[in-house]
């Protein structure tokens, strides 16, 4: 059950709050971490490195700003706009804050991260006796304990994160069947802060809107295939899908260990870069991560305004969406990166392109990963109180609960996870997934990079997660812009798949391990166009209470 918090605001804070949010160019600087604020951050905006500051220099807490961001969800999550992107709150924040704002007098901050507040994803597995469920949103598994944290959880825990809340999602990643994104049986059905009744995308869609509007410092979402790029795209974010294997998938409610891989999901590339900083590295309890460079860089160090100077790009028109506005916007872009000093060549289509095209081979390989990495993780949990232990019992357990998880009219569907029950592990599996190594990293982004000598691809990002997903490659992904105030507004049904404001975004694609040559050229990108900004959430989506409204009273 949500938190419930007295919201106490007053009159000239909101009057402050409403002028910050009148000065977008302003609030995009490149965020150094030396950022000495002169007054309360905007919570709408603030990155990690402002709210940092405030911490070091005693101007509010870490209890604080956790107060401030439950009375922010509270506004606007199961109230007014009922974006519902929280599916519930940590009771133990509060007291986890204020240990971390003892130890900060006693020894200094631990990391960037020391009592920062962050929303994970309801599929990233956080210790039941927190007082918080891991439920994929759905009532399956509600109740389950998890033997430990997710090692993304627990690096986060390390270094003096705040877990604030779990996100809702589209429930099993969108792996259940044909429903609306941002559907979960416990959560509801999530909505863009952008559009009204807006589609969120997701699979990470709480964890996108969340970020968006200030709710959190940032989110942890997850990929399998367009399920952090998209929602951040559509939610006017950063977001970062590392490569498979630079992240922890442990303790992480699966699709496919082929292609899962957890990131960070931010208001800016500077934010995003140290939340990768500290959930990368290598993990026992996951082998994939075991093939990734010994030292994890500090990606902090690759926000660098000139890293676009010199730097070959590519842009395979082969994915290019259909959108013409996005498609306007692209091309400006592609020539401001020009003017940033990159060559770019264009077009660059793989080799490849039209096999990826005609390709079922990412179906076989998700439908057959799922049903034995899923009934794999249900095997580890502690205890179960539903009973579920496999597939086929969580498709009963949907059956005899359609009241709460095929709710009529739109969320009736679990066809993909009928799909997956009647898959096994046979040589069209494997198959498969040799065809998508090759057609997806050696004929297909790593034949375009050599081809043509490029350092990396840049694309829309409406186009960029499918290519990327079976080659289990990296993309980072930016606001690139929004759709004009006079386009039509869809219908919802539940959500609109388009409408005036709605933000798109631009990505940088590149091979395995590429993640810090990708965020530098994201970041001076980023830093010479400040488009998110541009345009903010609808006025019912922007919570009200700031940090004015928490310290002292």
């Amino acid at each position: 059950m949500m938190r419930r918090l007295t919201r106490r605001i007053v009159f000239f804070a909101v009057l402050a709050s409403l002028l910050g949010f009148c000065l977008p160019q302003d609030r995009v600087g490149a965020r150094e971490e030396t950022v000495k604020p002169q007054s309360f951050p905007d919570l709408y905006e603030a990155s990690i490195a402002e709210l940092q500051a405030g911490l070091a220099s005693g101007l509010f807490t870490s209890v604080d700003l956790v107060q401030a961001y439950f009375a922010r969800i509270e506004e606007v999550n199961l109230q007014g706009p009922t974006l519902r992107a929280v599916i519930e709150t940590n009771p133990s924040a509060l007291a986890q804050a204020a240990a971390l704002d003892q130890e900060r007098q006693l020894t200094g901050p631990r990391s960037p991260l020391h009592g920062i507040p962050i929303i994970v994803k309801d599929n990233i597995a956080t210790l039941h006796s927190e007082g918080m469920n891991t439920t994929a949103g759905s009532f399956a598994l509600l109740g389950s304990v998890v033997p430990r944290d997710a090692t993304v959880a627990a690096k986060l825990r390390a270094a003096g994160t705040i877990i604030l809340g779990k996100a809702n999602l589209s429930e099993w990643a969108n792996f259940r069947g044909r429903v609306p994104s941002g559907f979960s049986g416990r959560g509801g059905q999530a909505s863009s802060p952008y559009v009204p009744l807006g589609d969120p995308s997701g699979s990470s869609s709480g964890s996108g809107i969340s970020s968006a509007i200030g709710l959190a410092a940032g989110a942890l979402g997850s990929e399998t295939d367009g399920s952090i790029v998209s929602p951040s795209q559509n939610n006017n974010l950063v977001g970062i899908k590392p490569t498979v294997g630079l992240t922890s998938r442990a303790g992480v409610v699966p699709i496919s260990e082929h292609q899962d891989t957890v990131g960070p999901m931010c208001r800016s590339v500077a934010d995003a870069a140290t939340i990768l900083t500290i959930i990368a590295g290598r993990d026992p309890l996951d082998n994939f991560t075991l093939a990734q460079p010994t030292v994890v860089p500090d990606y902090t160090k690759a926000l660098d305004k000139t890293a676009l100077k010199g730097v070959r790009l590519g842009i395979p028109r082969g994915f290019s969406p259909g959108n013409q506005n996005i498609i306007a916007a692209f091309n400006a872009s592609v020539e401001i990166i020009r003017l940033l000093g990159a060559t770019v060549i264009d077009p660059t289509d793989f080799p490849s392109l039209a096999e990826i095209r005609a390709s079922r081979n990412e179906t076989i390989v998700l439908d057959t990963d799922f049903k034995v990495d899923v009934n794999r993780y249900i095997a580890d949990l502690v205890e179960v109180p539903t009973g579920v232990k496999n597939l086929a019992d969580l498709i009963a357990f949907n059956s005899a609960h359609a009241d709460q998880e095929l709710v009529e009219p739109f969320w009736t569907d679990q066809s993909t996870f009928i799909a997956s029950e009647n898959t096994t592990v046979n040589q069209a599996y494997f198959d498969a997934l040799a065809a998508d190594k090759d057609i997806g990293q050696t004929r297909g982004i790593d034949a375009t990079l050599e081809m043509f000598n490029l350092d990396a691809l840049l694309l829309p990002t409406s186009g960029a997660s499918g290519p990327a997903a079976i080659a289990g490659y990296p993309i980072v992904t930016v606001p690139l812009g929004f759709q004009p105030a006079n386009t039509t507004l869809s219908p919802a049904q539940p959500t609109r798949s388009m409408g005036p404001n709605q933000p798109f975004g631009i990505s940088f694609m590149g091979t395995a391990f590429s993640e810090f040559k990708l965020i530098s050229y994201a970041f001076a990108y980023e830093q010479a166009t400040h488009n998110r900004l541009k345009q903010l959430a609808f006025p019912e989506a922007i919570p009200k209470t700031q940090l004015t409204d928490i310290v002292g009273k």
